[in-house]
């Protein structure tokens, strides 16, 4: 593998891309946001994914440039954003996001160093629900991990900045994703494998607005677990370790599948419960990280970090679990045919 690999580009040219579905609503905090930035970007550019709402009149009425194609997804979106777009410096922020002021600016800055290609900026929050804290408090858990690495493998397209020769280099995003979920995750390890270098810098700050309540919060950790399988099935090595996911999670996650198994059998045997019982435990326990963390950052929130970290390693084993079948239907099918 080629480590460090540097792409010969004229600095300075920036180009913001925003893929856009039915965004009417959202878009217009996002591009005010990216219209006061302390480093104006070159161009803004909204792609409109086949919307059906007034999404492309929104952008227009902004000053954005906008380009329109039918309903493929946000990986396709970026695409056709990358393929327009004038600059050097490609940034990708999604259209429910508020980028601070100075986001363009520290997006930018670890690419004054031509070994680094790809840069990752942070989420934040202004939610004051009980969910919404504590997915704010996961990132933060993920981001503190990312900062013990001088390189990373996982830039989510939310907050990201390419050098416009590398994404052309690999090809894109890849458009088979039809939903905007983990085709990120495909795009950085493809880069990394190329030997690109890729940074995080927690100060490229965009604002989100995450999950509010338990029921969405678990649909999406179940289509983030299936679709991070799809990648899996791409990236097998990244499966055993990335930048982005702590350990913990994944035995979390690999948990359920013996609680749930003991206790099945209680219905044989009834003394299974006991082992269900101590591995539950052990999920508690494994929490007990989470939960420090969560009380430092907002100690009134610790008493739902526990069943926290319960529902996402539920959610994440079911969303794994559809994953695996789904390949397995795949690869059955391919092999039919």
């Amino acid at each position: 593998m080629r480590r460090g690999r540097a792409v010969d580009v004229k600095p300075g040219t920036i180009s913001v891309v925003v893929p856009a579905y039915n965004a009417m609503n959202v878009l217009p905090g996002c591009l005010t946001a990216l219209q006061h930035q302390t480093c104006p970007p070159d161009e803004i550019i909204v792609v409109d994914d086949g919307s059906m709402d007034r999404t492309a009149q929104v952008a227009e009425e902004s000053g954005a440039i906008v380009v329109r194609q039918t309903h493929q997804g946000p990986a396709a979106a970026r695409n056709l954003g990358v393929e327009r777009a004038r600059g050097d410096l490609i940034l990708f922020t999604d259209a429910d996001c508020e980028p601070m002021t100075d986001w363009v600016e520290q997006m930018i800055a670890p690419l004054s160093d031509p070994q680094i290609i790809g840069v990752k900026g942070a989420y934040r929050t202004r939610q004051r629900e009980t969910i919404a804290r504590l997915a704010q408090c996961e990132f933060e858990e993920r981001y503190d991990l990312l900062e013990r690495n001088r390189q990373i493998d996982f830039v989510d397209s939310y907050a990201a900045a390419f050098r416009a020769a590398a994404l052309k280099d690999i090809g894109g995003f890849d458009p088979s994703f039809p939903y905007a979920n983990n085709e990120d995750v495909d795009l950085s390890y493809r880069l990394a494998s190329h030997g690109y270098k890729l940074v995080f810098n927690r100060q490229a700050i965009v604002y989100h607005h995450h999950p509010a309540t338990w029921r969405k919060y678990v649909r999406l950790k179940i289509t983030r677990g299936y679709w991070r399988m799809v990648v899996y099935r791409h990236h097998p090595r990244k499966a055993l370790n990335d930048s982005y996911t702590p350990q913990v999670l994944k035995i979390q996650t690999l948990l359920v599948y013996p609680i749930i198994f003991f206790l099945g059998l209680t219905v044989i045997i009834p003394s299974a419960v006991i082992v269900a019982a101590i591995l539950f435990c052990l999920l508690l326990f494994s929490a007990l990280p989470f939960a420090i963390k969560v009380w430092r950052a907002q100690s009134d929130m610790m008493v739902w970090a526990f069943p926290f970290v319960v529902m996402r390693a539920w959610a994440f084993a079911m969303g794994v679990m559809g994953g695996v079948f789904g390949m397995i239907w795949w690869s059955a099918g391919e092999s039919r045919s």
